[in-house]
């Protein structure tokens, strides 16, 4: 029995690569059901000011097709807390690269009250959508 029965996370998975997987695979190893929220292209304009290199429904396909990933939904916005509302997961798994931002400090605390907890992965060094873009210009 896994510690975790519904386990969620999001991300915008642009150029999906192993960092995607790791965590995509560490969630899994602790929930029963992963739901994954991927970023529509509106949003991830209105907090970037870039259009992904990948098209909405290709990064949400790619994120379907994942072996650990039982359920695929539309993030329209960063409201954990409403994801939380609609969704009812345990757990909220990130990027250890979130710990201590004021975002996940405040998240927390309105996790803590409802009774669901927030799991910090590490980072993978050495590798990102923005280090992809990068050596793909060489």
């Amino acid at each position: 029995m896994k510690q975790y029965k519904i386990g969620y996370t999001t991300g915008v998975f642009d150029l999906f690569h192993v960092g995607h997987l790791n965590i995509l695979r560490q969630a899994k190893e602790q929930c029963d059901h992963l739901v994954v929220g991927v970023s529509t292209d509106e949003l991830v304009m209105s907090y970037k000011n870039k259009k992904p290199v990948i098209s909405f429904s290709d990064r949400m396909a790619i994120v379907e097709g994942i072996k650990y990933v039982d359920e695929v939904v539309p993030q329209v916005n960063r409201d954990k807390f409403s994801a939380w509302e609609h969704l009812q997961f345990d757990v909220m798994f990130v990027g250890d690269d979130w710990k201590g931002n004021a975002l996940f400090d405040d998240l927390e605390k309105r996790f803590d009250h409802v009774g669901v907890g927030i799991v910090y992965f590490p980072y993978t060094k050495g590798v990102s959508s923005t280090m992809v873009k990068e050596k793909i210009k060489i």
